[in-house]
């Protein structure tokens, strides 16, 4: 089975009050898990990072307990910057962000299938971003 996971993470200020989301669909498009929170004032790009490490945080218990035999992971995100920093196209200059990606790194290793980033338009993202605009929205009430 291939699992494609869509990621966001958004700040409204940046930094401002923040929150993630992320959808899980299994290989025809349906949708078999989805999550958001509110994360407390963080910037943009530390949002996506969090939304990569919560997605990971939810897949590896559900490996564990053996619910999916993955053949690949695919992650799909609308920030470019994420994406190839991730892949180790673009260098991390900031400390902060270096240790998100050390901590996505560490959460990977667990994950035996082959995982992959690619970056997406932000309309092909919706339902994230629907996500985390919900979790913000609520954060304020």
């Amino acid at each position: 089975m291939k699992l494609s996971i869509f990621c966001d993470g958004g700040a409204r200020g940046n930094p401002g009050p923040a929150a993630t989301g992320f959808v899980v669909k299994d290989h025809t498009g349906h949708i078999l898990h989805q999550h958001s929170e509110a994360i407390g004032t963080a910037t943009n790009n530390v949002a996506e990072y969090r939304a990569v490490l919560s997605a990971l945080q939810w897949l590896i218990p559900q490996l564990d307990a053996r619910r999916y035999q993955l053949d690949a992971v695919n992650f799909f995100l609308d920030s470019a910057l994420v994406v190839n920093q991730l892949n180790g196209r673009f260098k991390i200059k900031s400390a902060h962000l270096r240790d998100l990606i050390v901590q996505v790194k560490i959460l990977e290793s667990k994950v035996t299938a082959p995982i992959t980033y690619t970056a997406i338009p932000r309309t092909q993202n919706s339902q994230a971003d629907s996500l985390v605009n919900q979790a913000l929205d609520s954060s304020f009430l």
